[in-house]
């Protein structure tokens, strides 16, 4: 019989796209307040790889990743995902009383919190499929990228954004980071 662990913590991380810098500088706001300090940006990137989303948020959206410290117990990631849903949707009610038109959209923003661990990139989400699995109160997790022989490595379901590299750097940044928080070199 396995012995039962606890995990070791992992780094909170959030992609956030959107196209407006108003709400990506109010996740940002909302992130640090619950989350905690932001420690790492990635570059944005246009968020082109498909128009799934232009619909509901628009054409020209920007895609960033954001590392948070501290680490955190992995199952916090319920939690996270809930959160964030909130603020998306506090974030287009407060666009809809502004009533300006600056920011039509119905929704304006979009949060995707996870975590990077030495081995992989896990991705919260709300949605089912055979490759996520499920956490609790309507959350899933997907094992978006892998770790392997010191490169990052997709899989058939990784997004077409995480699985081409652009973020690869942020990640081994991110690794860098959580091997400091455990008191270990690289490995």
């Amino acid at each position: 019989m396995g012995e039962i662990h606890c995990p070791l913590p992992v780094l909170p991380i959030s992609a956030v796209f959107t196209r407006h810098e108003e709400a990506l500088l109010w996740a940002k706001t909302r992130m640090e307040r619950e989350w905690g300090k932001i420690i790492l940006q990635s570059e944005g990137v246009s968020f082109s790889q498909t128009r799934y989303y232009e619909a509901s948020m628009g054409a020209g959206l920007m895609k960033y990743l954001f590392a948070l410290e501290p680490v955190m117990d992995p199952a916090r990631l319920v939690e996270m995902k809930h959160q964030s849903n909130l603020w998306e949707e506090e974030f287009a009610e407060f666009c809809r009383q502004q009533k300006s038109g600056e920011i039509p959209e119905e929704r304006p923003l979009n949060m995707d919190p996870g975590y990077v661990d030495l081995g992989k990139l896990v991705l919260a989400s709300t949605k089912d499929y055979a490759h996520r699995i499920y956490l609790d109160r309507g959350i899933y997790a997907e094992i978006t990228l892998f770790y392997r022989h010191k490169k990052w490595e997709s899989h058939p379901w990784t997004f077409p954004d995480y699985g081409s590299g652009i973020y690869d750097d942020f990640l081994n940044r991110c690794r860098e980071i959580l091997f400091s928080c455990r008191g270990r070199g690289k490995e």
